[in-house]
């Protein structure tokens, strides 16, 4: 075991010094007003929203509690704000098709004060209308019409009599109509005389009332003639009054919207409709009860005459922006509403709501894709709209064949960008398999994880804590509190070179050391408080790994931290609980014996191994090949496992530390206890680097600890993993002393001299190692494998395992 392997203890853990800072607390730093290590995403993001072309809406990557949804928001603000304000948006009706409502843009902030015009519009005309057709004027121009029309009637039915009068005949009229009756003298016929007169006066007579008859019916239809002309003279003044009082009243209202043609030609249409269905506006006449409609029904039918607020921009100063948290059809693209009505589901224009979509015209629509995607019929359309910059505002239920007949507004013209947050996975899953997400969305914005630690992001860590402290009303962070916090970003982040930009986490630490600095009743937050949040929320998690170290320290779980023992080796695994990951050992075994070359990998047998680890297990066979099988075959099976190991095995992170237990068990030379091993191996010995290497090493301290420390126990780690290490205090201090060794190695040679303090013994010319090193001693012990077969072979036996 050679010095030279033992990691320095300044390169246990990375010190942030608090005297680089400057500053007493945080309340004297200016709070960071820009993006920390996000230069790529933020100039993704730049260009997506600068980009007018057609298809260059954003899908912004990345891990969860980067930021990114805070981040994006941000920026999208910002460039939102240096856009015109788009216009506000009201649906309004369609004369022509009621089933088609039309939306209308009106400039920004103008919509609520039309609508409110045209509310006074109407309220005004039920009013002065009526007052209209009462007033003297009116009533005089209908009732010299009607006794002009009355006239001509009075003569038809004057000329009627006398023809009637000189054929000795009567017009009576009676319910079903009129009625000829013949006269005798100034009398009509009775029944008796009308019999005794002879059968040729009765025939002249009855021929004369039916040529009559004629008479009559022309007459009748020239008294309708004069009936219609009549009411439509009446209609046409009433037509013109109605006229003179809608457009003066109407005339105000266009006075304020001359520019805008199409509300001009909605006024226009507007003013006809209600000339033409005046009578709406009218009181009803009382004592008609079967013609007598219901004053909602009447109520209803003035809706025709409103507007519907889809969208006011009052206020907004520049273009809007969106975030919409729940992605169901209705709220991003609108809904038809209904309401019961005399027994049924009644609907109109006015019922139309607006969704994020139409909110979001003019400027930016943010969504999770996550949440998009759980509704497929929102995907689809939204990829529809934004490809034909049309907004359909639908009834759902229609379409599904479940509701009744509705409305289906024209198509809004949409102008939107739209930025969707989320994953890795989902992003590579549209991008594969959906054929129109690159032509729609072909700006990727990609979140990191890390940024490179130094000075500057150091300090920016800084003014990010004051600017978490100045939005949360926190208290000040002292600078050594700053440093506690700086380390912590980077043992979030497994490397003393690198700091988290998982904000999230590093958010939480912030509030809850306020927390219990408020609870200490200080005036500032010091680097005591934030270790106290970061133990006591380790605390508040930790019930499982502190169940699992109970079973090392009553011996359930069988670990040896101290002697030696052949083929036997400490490996580390890291157990992930929700926030929570932490380290514990586990026991590799290998035994070595004749038969079949192989390793049995008793994991995979019984189906609890992962594919990583099996290819982990595979690469041992190639190395050993490669090592000791070059002028002969190997004759040998091994036996590998994890002992009590009940659940799933996978990573290849023990693969090292299972070739050290075959390496030992070969050679007959025992392995030292107390070292724990991790590092995967690649088939020319090297050993590669793995993940969570601070959780491993403090797992295996802790369980060192309890079994207690006797000096000479420690961990082997991959040398490409020193980079990694922010090791807790307790570590360190234990290193400082001597009991606890942190060990680096880069080859499987520098590891089992490490491991068995014996060389591992390097290959003459011919292939042959030393018999005093390890692989020496590895060597002979296949050879005698091999001599032993072919002894069997020639004496006829076979050996077959």
């Amino acid at each position: 075991m050679t010095a030279k392997n033992e990691v320095q203890l300044a390169d246990l853990r990375c010190l942030c010094d608090p005297s680089m800072f400057g500053f007493e607390t945080t309340a004297d730093v200016e709070p960071l007003d820009q993006v920390i290590g996000q230069e790529r995403a933020v100039q993704a993001i730049t260009f997506g929203l600068e980009m007018q072309s057609s298809g260059y809406h954003i899908f912004v990557t990345g891990p969860e509690g980067t930021g990114k949804t805070t981040i994006v928001q941000e920026i999208v603000r910002k460039a939102a704000r240096k856009l015109p304000t788009p216009p506000d948006w009201v649906m309004i009706n369609n004369f022509k098709d009621e089933y088609r409502p039309r939306s209308l843009p009106l400039p920004s902030g103008q919509a609520v004060r039309f609508a409110k015009s045209l509310n006074r519009l109407v309220s005004d005309l039920k009013i002065r209308l009526p007052k209209t057709f009462q007033a003297d004027p009116f009533r005089e121009k209908v009732n010299e019409i009607q006794k002009r029309y009355g006239d001509q009637k009075r003569e038809q039915f004057e000329s009627l009599d006398r023809s009637a009068r000189e054929k000795q005949l009567k017009v009576e009229k009676t319910p079903s109509g009129y009625q000829t009756v013949p006269m005798n003298g100034e009398e009509p016929f009775s029944q008796e005389a009308f019999e005794k007169l002879t059968d040729q006066q009765r025939a002249a007579i009855e021929e004369t009332v039916q040529a009559f008859q004629d008479e009559i019916q022309a007459a009748m239809r020239e008294v309708s003639r004069i009936n219609q002309a009549q009411q439509k003279e009446i209609q046409q003044f009433a037509g013109e009054s109605a006229r003179f009082v809608v457009k003066s009243r109407l005339d105000l209202i266009r006075e304020n919207y001359r520019d805008q043609e199409q509300v001009i030609q909605f006024l226009d249409e507007m003013q006809e409709d209600m000339v033409d269905n005046v009578g709406l506006f009218l009181p009803q006449q009382q004592g008609d009860n079967d013609s007598e409609v219901p004053p909602e029904t009447m109520e209803l039918s003035l809706n025709r005459y409103r507007v519907n607020v889809l969208e006011d921009r009052n206020g907004l100063e520049g273009a809007p922006v969106v975030f919409e948290p729940n992605p169901t059809y209705q709220n991003v693209f609108g809904r038809i509403e209904k309401k019961a009505f005399m027994g049924t589901l009644v609907t109109d224009f006015t019922m139309v709501q607006s969704g994020s979509l139409l909110q979001a015209n003019g400027g930016f629509l943010i969504l999770e894709v996550e949440s998009v995607l759980t509704h497929p019929q929102v995907w689809e359309s939204l990829k529809r709209a934004l490809q034909n910059k049309r907004l359909f505002i639908e009834d759902m239920t229609r379409d599904m064949g479940l509701g009744t007949a509705s409305l289906r507004p024209e198509p809004v013209e949409l102008d939107v960008k739209v930025i969707l947050l989320g994953g890795y996975e989902p992003f590579q899953i549209l991008q594969n398999y959906d054929s129109k997400f690159n032509k729609i969305f072909k700006v990727r914005a990609d979140f990191d994880y890390e940024v490179a630690r130094n000075d500057e992001t150091v300090r920016l860590y800084a003014q990010f804590i004051a600017r978490v402290c100045r939005d949360g009303g926190l208290l000040p962070f002292t600078a050594d509190g700053v440093a506690a916090v700086v380390e912590y970003g980077e043992k979030a982040i497994d490397s003393k070179n690198k700091l988290s930009l998982r904000f999230g986490s590093v958010v939480a630490v912030i509030k809850e050391a306020d927390y219990w600095a408020k609870k200490e009743d200080s005036e500032r937050v010091t680097s005591a408080h934030v270790v106290k949040a970061f133990t006591e929320h380790r605390f508040r998690y930790n019930l499982y790994e502190e169940k699992i170290h109970e079973n090392y320290v009553d011996d359930t779980i069988m670990i040896d931290v101290a002697g030696e023992a052949v083929g036997q080796v400490n490996a580390l695994a890291v157990y992930q609980m929700g926030e929570i990951a932490f380290g514990r050992p586990s026991r590799i075994t290998a035994e070595t014996y004749m038969g079949k070359p192989g390793v049995v990998n008793i994991e995979r047998e019984a189906k609890l191994s992962g594919s990583t680890h099996d290819k982990g297990v595979m690469i041992l066979s190639g190395y050993l090949g490669r090592t000791f099988a070059q002028r002969y075959p190997l004759n040998l099976s091994i036996s590998l496992t994890f002992e009590q190991s009940y659940s799933g095995v996978d990573g290849d992170s023990a693969s090292s530390t299972e070739l050290y237990a075959i390496l030992s068990s070969l050679s007959g030379i025992p392995i030292r206890q107390g070292i724990a091993v991790t590092g995967s191996v690649n088939q020319k010995g090297q050993v590669q680097a793995i993940g969570g290497v601070n959780q491993k090493i403090e797992g295996f301290f802790d369980v060192c600890r309890s079994k207690g420390l006797a000096g000479g126990q420690g961990v082997m780690i991959p040398a490409a993993n020193v980079k990694n290490l922010m090791l807790k205090k307790s570590v360190i201090a234990a290193v400082e002393k001597g009991e606890f060794t942190i060990w680096q190695v880069a080859t499987v040679e520098e590891g089992i001299e490490i491991l068995t303090g014996m060389s591992a013994g390097a290959p003459d010319a011919e292939g042959n190692f030393p018999q005093d090193t390890v692989y020496g001693r590895v060597q002979k012990k296949l050879e005698t494998y091999l001599k032993h077969s072919l002894k069997l072979k020639k004496a006829g036996e076979t050996f077959d395992n």
